[in-house]
C-alpha cells in the first residue's frame, strides 16, 4: 500500500473532502465537504441522535460505526453536545438518517480519495 494513498483517506475521513483538496481536485472536495455537511447539520437540526459507542444492542454499535464517519463533525457534536436526539420531535429519525448517512458517504469519499491517491482512478 502506498503511504500516500493511505493518508489522503485518513485526512478524507477526518475532515471530508480534505483528501481530495490534497490531491489538487478542489471542485470534488468542495462538493464532498458542503454535502457531508449540509446532511449533518440537517440531521442535528432535525433533532437526530448521534450514537456513542455502546454495547447493549448490536443495533446502537452499528450506528456508532455510521456517525464516526463524519469524522470531525463526531467529534465537534459529542465534545459541544450537539445529537442528543429529540425523540419527541416527528423529524427524529429522519435527523438520525441523515447523520448516519453522511457518515457512510464520508467512508465512500475517504474510499475515493485513497483510489485517486493510488493511482486506480482519476
Amino acid at each position: 500500500m502506498k503511504i500516500k494513498a493511505v493518508a489522503a483517506m485518513l485526512i478524507g475521513w477526518i475532515v471530508p473532502g480534505l483528501g481530495h483538496a490534497i490531491q489538487k481536485k478542489y471542485a470534488r472536495a468542495a462538493v464532498f465537504f458542503a454535502s457531508i455537511l449540509a446532511m449533518t447539520a440537517l440531521g442535528l437540526a432535525m433533532g437526530g441522535r448521534v450514537y456513542p459507542f455502546q454495547t447493549e444492542n448490536p443495533l446502537t454499535i452499528l450506528a456508532f460505526f455510521a456517525d464516526l464517519g463524519n469524522g470531525l463533525f463526531y467529534a465537534l457534536a459529542r465534545l459541544v453536545g450537539w445529537g442528543a436526539g429529540e425523540l419527541e420531535r416527528a423529524t427524529f429519525e429522519f435527523g438520525t438518517a441523515y447523520i448516519a448517512g453522511a457518515g457512510l458517504l464520508n467512508f465512500l469519499v475517504a474510499l475515493d480519495a485513497h483510489d485517486i491517491a493510488a493511482g486506480k482512478k482519476s
